[in-house]
């Protein structure tokens, strides 16, 4: 008997990748409280980032590798405009992945981490840029791609970051509690509600940040190094 094409083990060894990262991220964001109490924030930031930080270099470079695995459901590449299209999806994907509501000086543990609860810049738009972000990626890439790998991998990728909705939502909760509450009410978790619904408005002003200045750099840097990146993972036999 022929085993059906599409059927190849990389598309249970991606989900199986996103599931450890899944596992050791949002398992490591909440047990942040108690780390913190016992090893501090700044030694807590940096096991978090020995762990989540690798295993999201494997899955990127798995995707890369893989990306034409199963079947090509459909094919959209020669049509004008499309290329352009997932570009600029991808463009806008991230600046809602990185939001500039991020104090660098913290990620790297040079300063002391903090949770912060924000309620201006992007997340007037949305109170979970990074989910919206990692939707906007998954439609331009499934789009560009049109295998059943890359759809596996987007939903995978959705289905973790729609957890990431509630969980993070849940943690600010336990810790702000009726001021995280009262953000929840000016704030929407689906992009530009709660402008609509009156409940928020745009401040141009905030964008105005050396960040999303950093961000929309990185955005070219992405695209001139695009070619070498695919490049470079191509020759890890993985």
């Amino acid at each position: 008997m022929i085993p059906n094409p599409w059927f190849t083990s990389s598309h249970f060894v991606m989900l199986g990748l996103q599931l450890i990262f899944a596992i050791a991220h949002s398992g490591g964001a909440a047990l942040r409280p108690w780390a913190e109490k016992y090893i501090g924030p700044r030694l807590y930031r940096i096991i978090f980032a020995l762990i989540s930080l690798p295993l999201a270099a494997l899955l990127i470079i798995y995707f890369f590798n893989h990306r034409y695995d199963g079947w090509q459901l459909w094919q959209v590449q020669s049509i004008p405009g499309v290329g352009t299209l997932v570009w600029v999806l991808s463009a806008i994907s991230f600046f809602f992945l990185y939001p500039a509501t991020f104090n660098l000086l913290e990620i790297a543990a040079i300063q002391k981490p903090q949770v912060h609860l924000y309620e201006t810049g992007i997340i007037r738009i949305t109170r979970h840029p990074q989910m919206v972000g990692q939707v906007i990626w998954c439609v331009a890439h499934t789009l560009w791609l049109g295998t059943s790998f890359t759809l596996v991998t987007s939903i995978g990728l959705v289905l973790h970051h729609l957890f990431g909705v509630w969980h993070g939502d849940r943690r600010l909760s336990q810790r702000y509690g009726e001021a995280f509450a009262l953000v929840k009410q000016r704030t929407s978790i689906i992009p530009f509600q709660a402008m609509i619904d009156g409940r928020q408005s745009l401040n141009w002003q905030e964008f105005l940040r050396p960040a999303y200045l950093g961000v929309a750099i990185f955005i070219g840097l992405l695209w001139w190094s695009h070619p070498l990146l695919l490049t470079a993972t191509s020759r890890i036999m993985w």
